[in-house]
């Protein structure tokens, strides 16, 4: 198994993410309040319910909140513009997913934790409606980026 080394840099926006393990969605008709205001943080107040997906919302407010350079935008792919391009990944470091098919719009975004042969391991929100680590296939793997401070 790989074991990731000590990042250079974004240990602090990994362990500011790692603070809002468990945050989740609230079942039914009611949102979760602090979901919301991440999107409310960010610019996208017109978001009124914790079932848009927010894994690119929480990125981005984790980078707000510690001034790293950010998206301003809540699809995921579009982490695959901001900071520089690895080719191998840091603990930390942002994964961006296809989703549906490689050529979709869609995508997942999260923090790498580690890998195996087979799959990534990635700290991020909206993985089972909360903020948790899970796998996903290495396969669906778009890129890696280091972040830098804005």
């Amino acid at each position: 198994m790989y074991i990731p080394r000590e990042p250079e840099n974004m240990k602090d926006l990994f362990y500011k993410a790692l603070s809002f393990y468990g945050l989740e969605e609230i079942t039914g008709e009611q949102h979760n309040p602090e979901i919301l205001a991440m999107f409310a943080e960010i610019g996208h107040d017109w978001v009124q319910d914790d079932e848009t997906s927010w894994c690119g919302a929480f990125i981005s407010y984790l980078c707000k909140q510690l001034e790293y350079e950010r998206s301003g935008e809540l699809t995921a792919r579009s982490w695959l513009k901001i900071g520089k391009k690895l080719t191998k990944p840091e603990i930390g470091c942002i994964v961006v997913l296809w989703r549906g098919s490689v050529n979709s719009w869609k995508g997942h975004v999260g923090f790498y934790v580690n890998h195996d042969s087979r799959y990534v391991y990635i700290l991020g929100g909206n993985q089972d409606n909360s903020v948790c680590v899970k796998r996903y296939p290495k396969n669906k793997v778009l890129g890696y980026r280091k972040l830098k401070k804005a």
